[in-house]
């Protein structure tokens, strides 16, 4: 049985598409840079110094030395020593990249105070349908480091430095490997701390009964799950099972299943060649006619359209 971060982490596998990508960056005040990608998730670290964090129409929030903020629909916005600071367009800072780095290293500003950050991105798909866990998020997460950041979240934070810092041998595999884990734990620590505000699905998959179905379904996509066998695996009745999944995940159990399914079928597309019989079975459909009514049904294309489309 896989775990809650298994889980998370499947999710976030589903949807990614390239590389997570990862960055040290150095400002001098005064010191501004703007960023905008959409498709991807992005993170910031506050290593020393001060950040002004301000998302576009937004107020601006400060950021102190061990702060982490998730950005996880690419909004645009802009960091600076002072908010009054004109932002450099991150993509001009891009073409100063070494050829052959194994990480970008960012340098620029003035001549006044240094603040040192660890910035990432992890490229998300946006094709529909998406994960409610991922539609769900806020624009904004926010951690404080005078709050207490979770020990392995702090863990993962100091190991991807020191590779971004001090790279060697084999960094780029290491660091791709630990900014997969860091968003997992960004998303499990932010909604320890926002129950309230946390995504339905990532409360439910904390649930220590509804999280045992959920598992379940990510375990065995493929396996023929009906509502009654979800609520035994979850320990409910059937009826009592239905009603509270759907209260907490937003929709019906079965409906859920699908909707899992797609996004696999569609990360099956992405990264691979193998035939459209062979994605069907691996998501639970007998037939590759089957499959494909349903995929196009849910995303309003072709399968076959689909792979061609994200190649």
């Amino acid at each position: 049985m896989v775990s809650f971060v298994d889980a998370l982490s499947e999710v976030l596998a589903a949807g990614q598409v390239g590389r997570p990508v990862a960055a040290r960056t150095i400002g001098r005040a005064p010191w501004g840079l703007r960023q905008r990608v959409p498709g991807a998730a992005l993170f910031h670290v506050i290593m020393r110094g001060t950040a002004w964090l301000t998302v576009d129409g937004g107020a601006p929030l400060r950021l102190d030395p061990g702060d982490v903020v998730l950005l996880p629909h690419g909004t645009s916005h802009a960091l600076g020593d002072d908010p009054a600071t004109p932002p450099v367009e991150l993509g001009s800072l891009a073409e100063r990249h070494q050829p052959g780095e194994a990480f970008a290293v960012v340098e620029f500003g003035g001549e006044g105070a240094q603040t040192n950050m660890l910035c990432g991105a992890y490229l998300l798909t946006r094709a529909a349908p998406q994960h409610p866990m991922l539609s769900a998020l806020p624009t904004v997460l926010h951690l404080p480091a005078s709050r207490g950041v979770d020990t392995q979240l702090r863990a993962l934070v100091d190991l991807l430095a020191t590779e971004v810092e001090r790279p060697g041998p084999g960094s780029a595999t290491i660091a791709t490997s630990l900014v997969d884990a860091l968003f997992a734990y960004l998303l499990r620590t932010w909604c320890a701390a926002h129950p309230d505000a946390c995504p339905p699905w990532l409360s439910a998959l904390a649930d220590p009964v509804l999280g045992r179905a959920l598992v379940a379904v990510h375990a065995e996509p493929a396996a023929p799950w009906s509502v009654g066998q979800l609520a035994s695996v979850a320990g409910l009745s059937r009826a009592a099972f239905s009603r509270r999944f759907t209260a907490q995940v937003g929709l019906p159990p079965l409906t859920y299943l699908t909707q899992w399914r797609m996004v696999r079928a569609q990360q099956l597309l992405r990264s691979g060649t193998a035939p459209l019989e062979a994605v069907a079975r691996d998501i639970g459909y007998e037939s590759a006619f089957a499959f494909s009514k349903a995929f196009k049904r849910h995303t309003g294309v072709s399968p076959a359209r689909y792979r061609e489309a994200v190649r």
